[in-house]
């Protein structure tokens, strides 16, 4: 009888098993504990990009926001972040492309709030929808005023985030618009009421923080009135 080619004693690899390796001679359902096992069934996988964004994003504005842009390091940055130089550059060129990310991540964030705060009012009720939109402004911007004046406040740049601002009054003036059309108030230039509502908001914030106030639904209260009346609605609605 031809004998086997097996070696006598050696077990057969397991299906699947690479050219070469140790056999697998654990009883059926024992761990793997051949040298190598755990570690490639260990290895993280990448972060998704998405993610890694954040975090650089989140790392460069409390940087910002603590030591100022111009004594933070992009070093400092991706230390903080955790994540690899060249990561960086993959999504940003310089400091300046950070700070423009965070300008608009701020400014989509303020006409967020202010969109949903609208949204809850009547879609005819001009007068309750300048109430939410004074409320939510000048909420936000006391929530992220340190983050805001690192973004917009630059006398080097005086056309900074000139696009953002604009975003901020179209909103202010369709909701002007809206009022209008559903007969809450007459206006011969919607466009220079909202500059005016705008500007007098956040003048307002700005004199409040200078001078340490902290309550953002006192300071709203208080600017709703004239704000009805400069645009001609009852202040008693």
């Amino acid at each position: 009888m031809a004998r086997s080619a097996k070696s006598p004693g050696r077990p057969d690899a397991k299906p699947g098993a690479e050219p070469g390796a140790r056999p697998d001679t654990r009883p059926a359902g024992k761990p793997d504990t051949r040298r190598g096992a755990h570690a490639r069934a260990a290895t993280p996988r990448t972060k998704p990009a998405p993610v890694r964004l954040d975090e650089l994003m989140a790392a460069a504005e409390d940087l910002f926001v603590r030591q100022g842009v111009e004594a933070t390091t992009i070093d400092q940055i991706v230390a903080q972040a955790g994540v690899a130089k060249g990561t960086f550059y993959h999504y940003f060129s310089s400091k300046a492309d950070v700070l423009a990310a965070l300008r608009v991540k701020f400014s989509q964030g303020f006409l967020d709030r202010i969109d949903a705060a609208m949204a809850a009012c009547a879609p005819d009720d001009g007068v309750a929808r300048l109430q939410a939109w004074t409320r939510a402004g000048v909420q936000a911007y006391f929530d992220g005023y340190a983050l805001h004046d690192v973004v917009f406040h630059d006398v080097n740049h005086p056309h900074r985030g000139a696009a953002e601002r604009a975003a901020v009054l179209a909103q202010a003036e369709a909701m002007l618009r809206a009022g209008q059309q559903a007969g809450c108030w007459r206006l011969a230039q919607p466009a220079l009421t909202a500059i005016l509502l705008y500007h007098g908001m956040h003048g307002a914030v700005d004199d409040a923080i200078a001078r340490g106030a902290t309550d953002a639904d006192a300071l709203a209260a208080s600017l709703i009135p004239p704000f009805l009346r400069l645009v001609g609605a009852p202040t008693a609605a």
